[in-house]
């Protein structure tokens, strides 16, 4: 085993956060998580918290005086070489209603992890980034794809927390990662179409709403291909600045093929009522898809596609 190197994960009690700290302590490094634990749960972290390579406080990202003081008290000598940056607000429905939430949860806890960073001399910092940067454009959509033109707030700030690790990069860090996700689907899930659907189908197994006419097609990851990207991009990318979209290739899949196999491993009773429209709800980016030249060019692809990983999905949110 090489050196033991330490982490910092931000929205660690997180759907994807807590997978990421599991990857991070089975290839045996040390991980400090912080979570305000508004979206993140702590049974998450059911067998991170057994570990001793493992330390956990409820902290908002925000509140950069508790965080650094709490760092400081927890790293003893040893320094945190990278900085995993996943607090955010994940509900992008919430921020429409009120884009104050995307602001704080999304672009402030980036602003302040930044403060963070450069306070306590943390070289790194690898940022969940999202395809909602791009708003509505057609064809592949590429690393250098433009002009991004975010119509969620959620986008919005997702694409201005770029722009301050941009800068960042130039005033003080060693290294950025930017990677823009597309939908994840897995295990602890806490928002998203599966979970979504799942949820309306306890509530009434004998039929299934959804929002839009179906047709809406998008690429879907799994949670642990995800990890399995990020941490291979960490390693072997070592630019000043390295953006990556990470997906499965192809055109993704459908809101009406979702639809009906959840209703086949849930509910097989369940009628599906469609309410109409090419989008399910505004803010919403009906359709897009994803080149991953630049990502099968750094040495990975994933073994899912997009099909695969929704059904393996479907089947890990049925157990209890």
């Amino acid at each position: 085993m090489g050196t033991q190197l330490t982490h910092l994960v931000t929205g660690a009690a997180g759907f994807i956060g807590s997978h990421l700290v599991d990857a991070l302590l089975g290839q045996g490094d040390r991980v400090i998580g912080i979570d305000n634990l508004i979206l993140g749960r702590r049974a998450n972290l059911a067998a991170a918290l057994a570990s001793p390579h493992f330390a956990f406080k409820q902290l908002n990202v925000n509140d950069t005086n508790a965080c650094r003081d709490y760092l400081k008290t927890e790293l003893r000598a040893e320094a945190v070489q990278t900085a995993w940056h996943l607090a955010a607000n994940s509900d992008i429905q919430a921020g429409v209603t009120n884009p104050d939430v995307d602001l704080e949860q999304t672009f402030l806890t980036t602003y302040h992890t930044l403060k963070l960073l450069q306070g306590l001399a943390i070289p790194e910092i690898v940022f969940a980034s999202s395809s909602a940067i791009y708003g509505r454009l057609e064809g592949a959509l590429s690393e250098d794809t433009g002009p991004l033109l975010p119509i969620s707030s959620y986008g919005a700030m997702k694409l201005a927390s770029e722009g301050v690790i941009s800068a960042a990069v130039e005033r003080f860090l060693q290294r950025a990662w930017i990677f823009r996700f597309p939908n994840v689907v897995g295990s602890r899930a806490t928002h998203g179409v599966i979970y979504d659907f799942l949820g309306k189908l306890r509530r009434d197994p004998d039929e299934l709403e959804v929002l839009g006419d179906g047709t809406q097609q998008k690429p879907y990851l799994h949670v642990s291909e995800l990890v399995g990207a990020m941490l291979f991009l960490h390693e072997k990318s070592r630019e000043h600045m390295n953006i990556f979209n990470i997906s499965p290739e192809g055109n993704g899949t459908t809101v009406r093929h979702i639809a009906e196999a959840t209703v086949r491993a849930a509910a097989k009773q369940a009628k599906i009522r469609y309410t109409g429209g090419s989008s399910g709800w505004v803010g919403d980016v009906p359709k897009f898809k994803y080149s991953i030249e630049k990502l099968k060019s750094a040495g990975w692809a994933p073994r899912l596609s997009s099909d695969q990983a929704v059904e393996l999905a479907i089947r890990e949110n049925l157990r209890p």
